[in-house]
């Protein structure tokens, strides 16, 4: 009796529970109804429909809405009268239908009546929420509720044919209060039907395209007007601008942002909500579904619960793809502002403003911080709707399990802490990984910058095996991650098997009967529960980084910005000056309170309008903080700084633009040719450009890599007098070319009719340009010493120009007495000028990434491991999959009451399921984290060996960025991302496995669905993959010119601002930011069209299983379609099936992708490698003498170039000092490449003391000669590291060169031997680190010293101190210099006279020069 008892109350319970579910059902339906139509009203209130309704539209408008009050009200009253226990929740279903036809009737008076009620959305919904009403039927009804059913299915069948009627309908922006009134794409909807725009279907020509042809930029989809990064950028700059007037001392960008896209926001957040509750709707019909099954009904209803499921999978997947389309769009538009509004920040800041940010830490708020600020549009909507789904998802449990589903829940909740304390570590090690990594791009960039300086010193290697000690250090931290990452994978793959078997086994336990309804409904909850749970943590620190980025951002957006106004002062235009300076004193940095940081003080000065001034001084004294002073690019502490007019300027290391020629000359400014070409020729490029592959729309590359340095300076001096500035400030642009093109460019350009009236500021060393100064300002230690004429300057002030002579210097009178203008001959021209486009272009791989590719990354990882891999992946999968089928067995026998086991049996083997499953998911986790480490550790170093074994061809042929780019962003996605990807494929191949195995089990039917299905499928994925592929490298292709751009800009800012062309720039960066919206956009459209083509296409398999368990129920076929077990197992697994299939092929196209990295490091792997090791080895101290003799040697860079040394034989004996001259391209340098073997000779031999170095292992070669580069090198480390990396000198002996060579007393006050020198050597000026590699290069005390224009950047004075210690410290010691003052070899025991590769004259310089026939005495004569 007891028992019965029970019995009956558990059933009066479970339908109490069933009445619940109705009435939480129909009154969702009634509010989400009420809301749209009170939504569409108050938007639509404007519109204006027909004035006069005709008799169809008031009869729906009028009287079905009244009758639908009025049978409300009945059902009202009589469920009062008849609920005798006064239950109030029994209540809120007819009162909120009552209250939602009430709405109708009102709205219906208004005079938009017919815009709201015909909308697509509106009707759309009423249809659907009259099968939901359906389910009513499942019940005892009464006649009201089939009255009322009616009439809602009347209602939306009238206003359908209303719409229907319509004439063409406007297209309206999907219900602008619900998806954004500012996100209607303006031409699209002028073309395009409403269903293509839910569909995605105006994106069909490119996807055909994309799967026959290569995609160009041309055939992308145009970017919807109101995604024009300038508009983005305006909204955005106009609301931070306010913020600042608001909030002056604290400006937040968060509430910026807000101001721009705050409301669009909120009512995306309006459809999220729709969202996230119609996804419920899954579970509540396949719970009715397998009750109905259950229960083996003859009606109706299945067929209505069977569509229902179907309709509603089906309009899910509309809602999700609008919503995602809308929230991409907004997220695109978020990234466009900040990312222009930081570059436009980079423009107007100056140089001592920007001190207190890294160049690093500027590049990562454009790369990281704008994606970590534009995924707060994720992670703000998430925080609330995450609790919302976990709680509606907790309340079906209940109904299901009761306070069973507690278990499960603490499971998870108790992991969550786990999952935090884990992602910390990981977030820890990631932190110290990236720093690690940033020192280790850091060397790499300067190892290969300076790749040919590193290859003469044999260093090379030395410098890899200290990457890979880097290297080996951050995959410590790498290791620690991935581990750490392994166990969040674990956990994340076994809390669905734990929540199910905590909850089922403590539902049993309680006493209480499983059935199929309950258990794969709950199943279906677990799985919408289990993510939202597993992401909330992540949701949180993703907030907590897009707080603090943009505070970070925000502090740099507060930087003071650059407005400098070029005074039209009274003292300036009465004295007729260009330049007043009064008592100034600056400083680089943004901190002005300590007095020792001032770099400029206390300098007065004033120029006048039309005067050429000469600014000297020794190495560091400031002459190039006086230019940047008068820039403004300094902060002006103390004092007054005015300029009057404009300005051009010319920086010490010459900015090149990526581009053509004529680009870079032209800055933005319109063609001129008349002064284009006066200018080319006063520069002495018009030989130079004559000779380049396309003349001036040659393209140049990175940094000017395929220039000479004295092109470079060149063409900076060209792009400065084209401007036809009212100013020049000039930083020692002569220094890089030889002293008769010096002396072309001084007389011509500085000197000649385009700049003769204008006021010219030059820092230089040139004993020419000092001489034909109006005024010379001599500094020291960041302060004038003197200034005034160069006659007039005492030489107890500046020994600098007293040591003049007459083969470096010319008097004005020198032009003025020129019978004939000094000319440029087509021979003088550098040859690297003719090989100007010998930079190759990146390969463009074209289709899907070759089967060999992935056997590489095998091979990397190891076979073993792999197949580790893959065994492990699916004996997991086979695992939960037996869980689920043991589960619907045990449901089976329970549901027929003929179980033969007990339920710790059952519980028992569900638990032996769940531990081998988390052993399996252990082991996978595990495996691909070392596969992916060990991956990651081979990769690298095979890189690295065998680039380091490259020759300098490759190098020259191949942009630094390129390399560096294996080496950064290509080696981070085979460290990180390349792993993860690949392991979301393998789960999702082999869920998707398991899927289609256990539904072809339970439905056989389903085989005869399974061939079309692939077939669609296979179409799609053709069509997505071949389009999505080539929209990616579009992708690729569009983003770099925005980050190459971004550095670029950072690097030439100041040259930006003195040109005044920020407005150029910023609408170039606009430009580039705009076409990789486009991509980006296009590649949207194209993901959602596939995503949304997925989701339906897994409807139908949803809606085919359960119409053949319908028709399966009612036994009309001979074959058996399973128990309600295996038919719910059946659903449960086909309705997670869309976001499967769907992750399936996003995760194989993002693999693809990935895969993509490894295909560009193979390139790289497979380059062509020096000779390292030779046939003789060398002992002892070799070279003894120093004999060098060359014996017909040839020599080419590239085989289609001229030779650079042509059958050259000369014989240098031991302890000879010998010099090299020619005119600029002659082969000077050549010959100490062929020396230190960095171009093999094609015929010939170089002997060095008998030993013919061909024979020599080339390292060993290199370390026995010592060389000072033309650009000075020095890598970020401590000074001594620099000096002496090998540790083979004693400090005495350090100081005691520096000391020779004039650099101690810099190198004390910079903090000695252990001071931290900074990237590139900044910490240094120029002509500093000259110095510095002298004194490298005489502590080697090497038998052979090579100097390669060493003194270029370096005050006379100083060169010619440093020339006596050259001849002093080196007695006994070959020495070859490459110079280009005749001065520098004047007193040296021979000299070389090259002439396009060919050997012309050799001999003492003082017998050529005294024989007027020779070549040198013609050097000598052009330099006068």
């Amino acid at each position: 009796m007891a028992i019965t008892l029970t019995n009956s109350t558990l059933h009066h319970m479970d339908a109490n529970l069933e009445r619940l579910g109705d009435i939480v059902l129909g009154l969702g339906a009634n509010v989400v109804t009420l809301l749209l139509i009170l939504i569409l009203t108050v938007m639509k209130r404007k519109d204006r429909c027909n004035t006069r309704k005709s008799y169809i539209e008031k009869c729906v408008l009028y009287v079905i809405p009244a009758l639908g009050v009025c049978l409300s009200c009945v059902d009202f009253v009589v469920l009062v009268r008849t609920n005798r226990k006064r239950e109030v929740i029994l209540c809120l279903l007819p009162l909120s239908r009552l209250a939602m036809w009430i709405v109708v009737m009102l709205s219906s008076k208004f005079a938009c009546a017919c815009c709201v009620f015909t909308s697509r959305i509106l009707c759309f919904w009423w249809i659907f929420r009259s099968l939901t009403e359906a389910l009513h039927l499942t019940m005892i009804f009464t006649l009201q509720e089939i009255c009322l059913i009616m009439l809602d299915i009347t209602f939306g069948v009238s206003v359908n044919v209303l719409r229907i009627k319509q004439t063409p309908p406007k297209i309206s922006s999907l219900e602008d209060p619900l998806i954004g009134e500012g996100d209607d794409q303006i031409r699209i909807e002028k073309t395009r039907s409403w269903w293509d725009l839910f569909t995605f279907a105006y994106i069909d020509s490119i996807m055909e395209y994309g799967s026959e042809k290569q995609l160009e930029f041309e055939n992308l989809l145009p970017l919807p007007p109101d995604m024009d990064p300038f508009t983005c950028c305006e909204n955005l700059l106009r609301c931070w601008q306010l913020q600042e007037c608001n909030n002056g001392s604290n400006p937040s960008l968060f509430w910026s942002i807000s101001g721009v896209y705050g409301w669009p926001y909120l009512r995306l957040g309006l459809l999220k909500v729709f969202n996230d509750c119609i996804g419920f709707a899954g579970p509540l019909f396949l719970n009715r579904l397998i009750k109905y099954l259950e229960k083996g009904s003859e009606s109706s209803v299945g067929y209505t619960l069977a569509i229902s499921l179907g309709l509603a999978s089906i309009f899910k997947s509309f809602l999700d793809t609008q919503y995602t389309f809308r929230l991409s769009k907004l997220k695109l538009k978020l990234r466009s502002s900040i990312m222009s509004v930081i570059y436009r920040k980079c423009l107007l800041v100056n140089t001592a403003n920007r001190s207190g940010f890294s160049e690093g830490e500027i590049q990562t708020f454009m790369s990281v911080d704008a994606d970590r600020i534009v995924n707060l549009c994720n992670s703000l909507h998430d925080m609330w709707s995450l609790p919302l789904q976990i709680g509606i998802a907790l309340y079906f449990l209940y109904t299901q399990v009761n306070f069973a589903f507690l278990s499960g829940l603490a499971v998870t909740i108790l992991l969550i802490p786990v999952n935090k304390w884990i992602s910390v570590l990981i977030a820890s090690a990631t932190e110290k990984m990236m720093k690690l990594k940033d020192e280790r791009i850091t060397k790499t960039g300067e190892l290969l910058t300076n790749i040919r300086t590193l290859k003469m010193y044999g260093w090379d290697n030395w410098f890899a095996n200290w990457l890979k000690e880097t290297r080996a250090t951050e995959v410590t931290h790498l290791a620690t991650r991935k581990y750490l990452d392994a166990w969040c994978v674990f956990f994340w793959a076994t809390t669905p098997t734990l929540f199910s078997l905590s909850t089922f086994g403590l539902y049993a336990l309680m006493g209480h009967q499983l059935d199929a309804a309950t258990v794969f409904t709950c199943l279906a909850l677990f799985n919408s529960l289990i993510s939202p749970l597993n992401s909330f943590p992540w949701v949180i620190n993703g907030l907590i980084d897009a707080f603090i980025s943009t505070r970070r951002v925000s502090k740099f957006l507060c930087c003071l910005e650059h407005r400098k106004v070029f005074s039209i002062d009274s003292c300036l235009t009465s004295e007729d000056l260009s330049v007043f300076v009064e008592d100034a004193s600056c400083t680089w940095s943004s901190n002005v309170e300590e007095d020792y940081n001032l770099t400029i003080k206390h300098v007065s000065l004033r120029v006048p309008k039309g005067s050429f001034v000469a600014v000297i001084g020794e190495v560091g004294s400031g002459k190039t903080s006086l230019l940047n002073s008068l820039l403004g690019e300094m902060q002006c502490v103390h004092g007054s700084i005015l300029l009057n007019g404009s300005v051009a300027y010319v920086p010490q290391v010459p900015w090149i633009l990526s581009g053509t020629l004529r680009e870079n000359i032209l800055f933005g400014k319109l063609f001129d040719s008349e002064r284009y070409f006066d200018t080319l020729n006063a520069c002495a490029l018009d030989v130079d450009i004559s000779l380049m592959a396309g003349g001036d729309m040659a393209c140049i590359g990175d940094k000017g890599v395929n220039l000479s340095g004295g092109q470079r300076a060149r063409l900076a001096l060209a792009r400065a007098i084209y401007r036809s500035s009212d100013m020049y400030l000039l930083d020692d642009v002569l220094s890089a070319v030889d002293s008769q093109v010096g002396c072309w460019i001084l007389q011509r350009a500085l000197m000649g009719p385009l700049l003769n009236n204008k006021t010219r500021v030059m820092c230089t060393h040139n004993l020419q340009a000092i001489s034909c100064a109006d005024i010379v300002v001599v500094m020291d230690k960041g302060k004038v010493k003197w200034s005034g004429p160069v006659t007039d300057m005492p030489k107890s002030i500046s020994p600098t120009v007293s040591l003049t002579n007459d083969f470096d210097m010319s008097s004005p009178n020198h032009f003025t007495k020129r019978k004939e203008p000094l000319s440029i001959k087509k021979d003088d021209v550098d040859e690297i000028s003719e090989a100007a486009n010998i930079v190759k272009l990146e390969e463009r791989k074209e289709g899907r990434v070759e089967v060999k590719v992935y056997r590489s990354y095998a091979v990397f990882s190891g076979w073993f491991i792999t197949i580790v891999i893959l065994v492990s992946a699916v004996l997991m999968q086979a695992s939960r999959n037996g869980n689920d089928l043991w589960l619907c067995y045990w449901v089976n026998k329970a549901g027929r009451g003929v179980s033969h086991y007990s339920t710790s049996f059952y519980l028992m083997v569900l638990c032996i399921f769940c531990i081998i499953n988390s052993m399996l998911t252990l082991v996978r986790a595990f495996s691909f984290a070392f596969g992916g480490l060990k991956a990651a550790v081979r990769v690298h170093n095979a890189l690295i060996s065998n680039l380091i074994n490259a020759p300098t061809q490759f190098f020259d042929q191949t942009p630094s960025g390129r390399i560096l780019n294996r080496f950064s962003s290509d080696l981070y996605t085979i460290d990180d991302s390349l792993p993860f990807i690949l392991n979301i494929l393998l789960a999702n191949f082999v869920g998707l496995l398991g899927i289609i195995l256990v539904l072809s089990y339970v439905q056989v039917l389903f085989l005869l669905l399974l061939l079309p299905f692939w077939y669609i499928y296979s179409k799609l994925q053709f069509f997505y993959r071949s389009t999505s592929r080539e929209l990616r490298r579009l992708d690729s292709v569009s983003r770099s010119p925005i980050y190459a751009s971004f550095t670029e800009t950072l690097d030439g800012s100041s040259t930006i601002r003195a040109f005044k062309s920020e407005d150029h720039f910023n609408a170039r960066f606009m430009e580039h930011l705009a076409l990789y919206q486009r991509t980006s956009y296009s590649e949207i459209i194209a993901s959602l069209w596939l995503s949304l083509r997925l989701q339906l296409l897994g409807a139908m398999i949803v809606f085919f299983v359960a119409v053949m368990a319908v028709i399966g129920s009612r036994g009309k076929f001979p074959i058996s379609f399973g128990t309600p077990g295996l038919v719910g197992l059946a659903l449960s697994y086909a309705a997670p099936l869309v976001s499967l299939l769907g992750s399936f092929l996003t995760s194989f196209t993002e693999t693809e992708k990935e895969m993509v990295s490894i295909e560009r490091v193979l390139q790289y792997m497979d380059v062509p490698q020096e000779e390292v090791s030779g046939r003789q080895s060398l002992s002892g101290k070799w070279p003894v003498q120093g004999l060098v003799e060359f014996h017909n040697v040839t020599m080419r860079y590239i085989s289609n170039l001229p030779p650079a040394l042509n059958h050259i034989s000369f014989k240098i004996q031991g302890g000879m000092q010998v010099g090299v001259i020619g005119r600029t391209g002659a082969g000077k340098s050549s010959i100490l490449n062929a020396l230190f073997r960095l171009t093999p000779v094609c015929s010939g031999e170089i002997m060095v003391d008998g030993i013919n170095i061909h024979h020599l292992p080339i390292r060993e070669l290199r370390s026995r000669f010592a060389v000072v580069p033309q650009s000075p090198f020095l890598f970020q480390g401590s000074l001594r590291n620099n000096l002496d990396p090998l540790g083979l000198s004693e400090d005495w002996r350090i100081w005691e060169i520096l000391d020779k060579c004039k650099v101690k007393a810099e190198v004390e006050s910079a903090g000695g031997l252990d001071s931290n020198v900074k990237e590139s050597g900044c910490s240094f000026s120029v002509g500093q680190r000259q110095l510095l590699c002298l004194a490298r290069a005489l502590l080697k005390s090497s038998k052979i010293l090579c100097l390669d224009e060493c003194t270029a950047n370096i005050d006379v004075h100083t060169a010619s101190l440093l020339q006596s210690t050259i001849l002093s410290e080196c007695k006994g010691v070959t020495v070859i210099t490459i110079a280009h003052r005749i001065s520098t070899v004047l007193d040296l025991d021979s000299i070389l006279i090259l002439h396009r590769g060919i050997l012309v004259e050799q001999g003492k310089p003082q017998h050529l020069m005294q024989d007027d026939s020779s070549t040198f005495s013609s050097f000598v004569r052009a330099s006068k």
